[in-house]
């Protein structure tokens, strides 16, 4: 297992290393000069020499990819062009809040589908299943920006019962963190769980096929006992795949609902960067993105291994 994790770690190692050197060439892949594609044509000479300098486009390529990417491990991000202010602190304000909302939706969508889906699969043919189905399918087809949009007109400026816009964290006041969750949670929710529902369904059904389920059955063991102990462990493999992208989409996957609601996380500040050209936050996100990626590749194969004895990562 030891050995298993450092391969992996170093294979993760590699494909950070391949997109940093892609992050790296975004400053020259822009059109145009890059200085002034970020701070405009309306500047003076003075003024483009400064920012020339300062992006060191007066030194060798290599010898500024190393400081770059040394600058990176270090915590050292560059500047951000647009707001002025070193892209560290506004990754540090707003990673958390896409962390948060990311982590919520992961939990409610996760124990939700796993749920849905059992049933769904027990009770298959029933009033249930169809139902449970027919809901899952309709989740997955819905595009996430027409259910934010939806969402707000509804319960935001008809019925008034929650925000429209805005976050806050727990501590800076329960009631109107709750308020501010609920709609941002419940939208970047709903594919999640239709995806949960029908993998742990489809699974579920190959698995409660498996003999050794008939056999549990035939020794007396109340169904719930089969469920929960022999069939739900093995059919919860293909569920953690799932589980793995809802990690990988933490920083990326919630633009839209971010945009929409006017919340301040990462995945805002990325379009917004990508959108006026600023490319030390453009480069800054895409590493993290990469980084988180690779980690939950890793958790997802490690906890192959520890659902399903079977499994022997050499």
């Amino acid at each position: 297992m030891v050995r298993y994790i450092l391969r992996r770690l170093a294979q993760s190692a590699i494909v950070v290393l391949l997109v940093s050197l892609f992050a790296f060439s975004l400053l020259y892949l822009m059109p145009g000069d890059p200085v002034y594609a970020m701070m405009g044509g309306d500047i003076t000479q003075e003024q483009y020499d400064i920012a020339y300098q300062q992006l060191g486009l007066d030194r060798p390529v290599i010898e500024r990819y190393f400081d770059w990417i040394g600058s990176f491990l270090q915590g050292d991000f560059g500047r951000s062009y647009q707001n002025r202010m070193p892209v560290r602190d506004m990754i540090a304000a707003r990673l958390p809040i896409t962390l948060y909302l990311g982590f919520l939706s992961i939990l409610i969508s996760t124990a939700v589908g796993v749920i849905f889906g059992v049933i769904a699969s027990t009770r298959r043919g029933k009033l249930s299943d169809a139902i449970i189905t027919v809901f899952a399918n309709l989740g997955a087809a819905v595009p996430l920006f027409w259910l934010a949009v939806m969402g707000m007109y509804v319960f935001s400026l008809k019925l008034g019962l929650l925000p429209a816009y805005g976050f806050s964290f727990p501590t800076q006041g329960l009631e109107m963190s709750i308020k501010q969750c609920i709609l941002p949670v419940s939208v970047l929710s709903v594919g999640a769980i239709s995806g949960m529902t029908r993998q742990t369904r489809s699974s579920m059904l190959e698995v409660i096929a498996q003999d050794y389920i008939r056999a549990a059955r035939a020794k007396g063991l109340p169904e719930g006992r089969v469920v929960r102990s022999h069939a739900l462990p093995n059919a919860l493999i293909p569920v953690i795949t799932l589980v793995g992208i809802s990690f990988r989409n933490l920083v990326a996957g919630s633009v839209s609902v971010e945009k929409i609601f006017s919340i301040p996380g990462m995945g805002s500040m990325l379009i917004n960067a990508v959108l006026s050209k600023d490319v030390a936050v453009t480069q800054a996100c895409i590493l993290i993105i990469a980084v988180v990626i690779c980690l939950s590749n890793l958790l997802v194969d490690i906890s192959y291994a520890w659902l399903d004895p079977r499994i022997r990562l050499q």
